[in-house]
C-alpha cells in the first residue's frame, strides 16, 4: 500500500500488517453503504480508546503523586475529548487518508472533527494489535508530549461553562442561555451545533458530538470572544 508510506513517516511507525492501518481508516459509512459485511473502524475504535485511558492514566499517576484522584480525571478528560483528538487527527494528515463513502465524501465527511477523533483512536488500537502496548505507548507519548509539553504540570482544568457564568454573572444576575441551533449528519455521525447568549447577545458558538459538548464548545468560544474584547478596551 504505498498510498500509506507518507502517512506512516509521518506517524514515526511503520505497520507490519498494513490492513490494520486500512481498517483504522474505513469510516463505518462504507459499510452503510456498500453492505454490512464490509468492516470499518468502529471496533478498533473501541480498542484504541481504551488503550489510550490506560497510557494516558498511568502517564498522570506517575507523573503528578500528589495530585487527587478527582484532578486527575479531569485532566485526562480534557486530553482525551473530542476536540482534542480531532486535532490529533487533524495534525497527522489522517482526513487525507480515510476511506470514505461517496455521501460522506460529498458532505465533508474528511474534515469532519468526529471522523477525525474516531480514526486516531481506531489508529492507536490498529498499532497496539500490530505491536503491542509499548509501541502504542511510546506512540501516544510522543502525539501528546507536543500538545502538553512533558507533562511537567497539570493540564489546563478550567470548566467553560462553569467560568463563562462566573464572569457573566460577576456584573448580571442573568445567566446565559444555550440554544441547540442545527443538528447534521447521518444517524450514525450526529453534529450539534450550539450558540451561548446573554441578555439577547450571541457570545459564541460550538459544535460537538453531542448536545453537551457543542455547549461546552460555545461557552470556550464565548470566552476567547469576550477575552478579545477585553484586550481591545484595555
Amino acid at each position: 500500500m504505498p498510498a500509506f508510506d507518507t502517512l506512516q513517516t509521518r506517524l514515526g511507525y511503520r505497520f507490519r500488517d498494513e490492513s490494520l492501518l486500512r481498517l483504522a481508516l474505513t469510516h463505518p459509512s462504507v459499510a452503510h453503504e456498500q453492505g454490512a459485511s464490509v468492516q470499518h473502524n468502529q471496533r478498533l475504535e473501541f480498542l484504541g480508546d481504551a488503550v489510550l485511558q490506560l497510557i494516558l492514566t498511568s502517564e498522570l499517576y506517575e507523573k503528578f503523586p500528589s495530585t487527587g484522584e478527582g484532578s486527575l480525571t479531569k485532566a485526562r478528560a480534557q486530553m482525551v475529548n473530542r476536540r482534542a483528538l480531532a486535532h490529533q487527527g487533524r495534525r497527522l494528515g489522517l482526513g487525507e487518508h480515510l476511506v470514505l463513502s461517496r455521501g460522506e465524501e460529498a458532505s465533508g465527511g474528511r474534515t469532519r472533527p468526529s471522523a477525525l477523533a474516531d480514526a486516531f483512536e481506531a489508529l492507536l488500537g490498529a498499532i497496539f494489535l500490530d505491536s503491542g502496548f509499548d509501541a502504542a505507548r511510546d506512540f501516544v507519548l510522543r502525539q501528546f508530549r507536543e500538545e502538553f509539553g512533558e507533562l511537567e504540570v497539570i493540564p489546563n482544568l478550567e470548566n467553560p461553562k462553569g467560568e463563562l457564568q462566573e464572569i457573566l454573572q460577576a456584573n448580571s444576575i442573568e445567566a446565559p442561555q444555550y440554544q441547540l441551533e442545527s443538528v447534521s449528519g447521518p444517524d450514525h455521525d450526529r453534529l450539534f451545533e450550539c450558540a451561548v447568549y446573554h441578555q439577547g447577545a450571541e457570545l459564541g458558538r460550538g459544535k460537538g458530538k453531542s448536545k453537551k459538548e457543542a455547549e461546552s464548545q460555545a461557552a470556550l468560544a464565548a470566552l476567547e470572544n469576550l477575552g478579545r474584547k477585553a484586550d481591545q478596551n484595555s
